[in-house]
């Protein structure tokens, strides 16, 4: 066949094809096909079975084409157009290309009715904002006047997605990297990725079952079993049911856990139903915590119980921690001295506590139980050589309405299994802590109670645990009926209600 010829047939072929999308519509609208001269070795065979029978053109040695009156082009290295059908299947390194839209791929299918292209074969899509998608197969629905007020792509097979994003210069900012099962975009701002979502930036990533970004809002939420990782310095994760992540000029503000919430972080782990962090420069400046369930803030060697929470920790350093509602704060005493197996306690509606997180502390603290999550039984057998190595000391505690507390600590006659217990009780009660974390000093005002029991020696001593402790009671207050120690100990006054400064 000659040259001359060949054009010839080309030119026939994209009149047939005109005819046959007759419905098409102005720019914008449905895509009339017309074919272009690709190269001098382009090639058409037309087939029909009747002369009434639609035809079947088959395109080798190159195959170009666009949509009449649009800047729509497909291209390939041989093709078949199906004119029933209205389908036109694309062979060999395909290229479809529209304004600010470019997808590759070793096949192809476009099919004319649904104004759709389906793509197979190491896909390879660019979108308008600069985004760009990687996968085995993907379908690209384009916009419609009529059929679909906005494109979209949808690729299975677990692509991986690029999406560019700027900033409110229109910079162009770092890029998110999303790997899912299937990922669906529309209008190249709305993202619906489903099964073993990833997404990665370098200060921060997410993995969940489902997820949808809203790029122009700046929101992504992530359901099923999701986890947030804050990277840097000094990283966070947080957990829960669902996730909500909100950023302003594409750096995250706020990570909103709901439902079985859960932070860690290298100073504490705070769970709840709700938890809701708060970030400025990457890095947590807040957190409030709330539910049904109570919030707990849990470090190696405390935890606080309470209604509610409010955590202040500038540039992720823990400072301080308000607990609101019939809170509670347990502490492991010093196990060096104190191995009742108890924690001491600090009870009110309302507790503050202030720490220091620019050094650790220094003083050893009893090895932990990774299943039990408690401290080794003083008869395991273990030492207590580990530190503490969170970087977090506690400064101070204060407990404000009907406050109350419980502090055991060495008399002349405990032992460390059986220490002495010095009880408060008052309006507000402020304990104060040493350079090595122990208790300084306790305050109490208004309404002030105090007790102190310590043991008498000599009672249990041979075979403890045999005989409960005898506990002295202070000046004025009738002893136990049947209580016969051995030899009274002077009883001692609790610490006096003098007013505090707040650290």
């Amino acid at each position: 066949m000659t040259a001359k010829l060949s054009l010839a047939i080309i030119a026939c072929v994209a009149s047939a094809l005109a005819a046959a999308a007759a419905h098409a519509q102005a720019p914008g609208g449905r895509c009339d096909i017309q074919v272009l001269n690709a190269s001098d070795s382009t090639r058409s065979n037309i087939v029909r079975t009747s002369p009434e029978a639609p035809r079947q053109i088959f395109f080798g040695g190159g195959f170009l084409a666009r949509c009449l009156n649009q800047d729509v082009r497909l291209a390939a290295d041989s093709a078949e157009y199906y004119e029933g059908a209205q389908v036109l299947y694309l062979i060999g390194n395909v290229r479809y290309t529209e304004p600010r839209v470019r997808v590759t791929s070793d096949r192809a299918t476009y099919k004319q009715g649904a104004e759709q292209l389906d793509a197979q074969g190491d896909v390879d899509a660019v979108l308008p904002s600069g985004s760009s998608m990687r996968g085995p197969t993907a379908t690209y629905l384009r916009a419609v006047r009529g059929l679909r007020p906005v494109s979209s792509l949808y690729a299975p097979d677990r692509p991986r997605f690029r999406l560019v994003q700027k900033d409110s210069a229109g910079r162009p900012a770092e890029p998110v990297l999303i790997v899912a099962d299937r990922v669906t975009t529309t209008n190249d701002s709305l993202v619906y990725a489903g099964g073993r979502v990833e997404i990665t930036r370098t200060d921060f990533d997410a993995r969940s079952d489902s997820a949808y970004m809203d790029s122009g809002n700046e929101f992504v939420r992530l359901l099923g079993t999701p986890v947030a990782r804050g990277k840097g310095e000094r990283g966070y994760t947080l957990r829960g049911q669902v996730l909500d992540i909100f950023s302003r000029e594409r750096v995250v503000q706020r990570v909103l856990s709901k439902r079985e919430a859960r932070a860690t972080s290298e100073d504490m782990l705070l769970t709840s139903d709700t938890i809701d962090l708060r970030l400025e420069g990457n890095k947590l400046q807040q957190a409030y915590v709330w539910g049904a369930s109570r919030a707990r803030a849990v470090s190696p060697d405390r935890d606080l119980i309470a209604d509610s929470m409010w955590v202040r920790m500038p540039d992720q350093r823990l400072r301080e921690l308000r607990a609101f509602g019939e809170a509670v704060a347990n502490t492991v005493p010093d196990t060096a001295r104190i191995r009742s197996g108890e924690k001491d306690w600090l009870r009110g509606d309302t507790i503050l506590a202030w720490f220091d997180s620019t050094a650790a502390a220094a003083r050893p603290v009893a090895p932990r139980d990774s299943a039990a999550r408690g401290p080794v039984r003083p008869d395991s057998g273990a030492t207590s050589t580990a530190r503490d190595t969170t970087g977090v000391r506690l400064v101070a505690l204060e407990a404000r309405g009907r406050a109350s507390a419980r502090t055991q600590v060495a008399g002349e006659s405990t032992t460390p299994e059986r220490p002495a217990i010095n009880y408060n009780r008052g309006r507000t009660i402020r304990v104060r802590m040493d350079a090595a974390g122990e208790v300084a000093a306790v305050e109490v005002e208004g309404d002030a109670v105090g007790l102190y029991l310590e043991p008498a020696p000599g009672v249990g001593d041979a075979a403890p645990g045999t005989a409960a402790p005898t506990a002295t009671a202070p000046a004025g207050t009738a002893p136990s009926p049947g209580a016969t120690p051995a030899r009274p100990a002077a009883p001692r006054p609790s610490a006096p209600a003098t007013p505090g400064a707040r650290p």
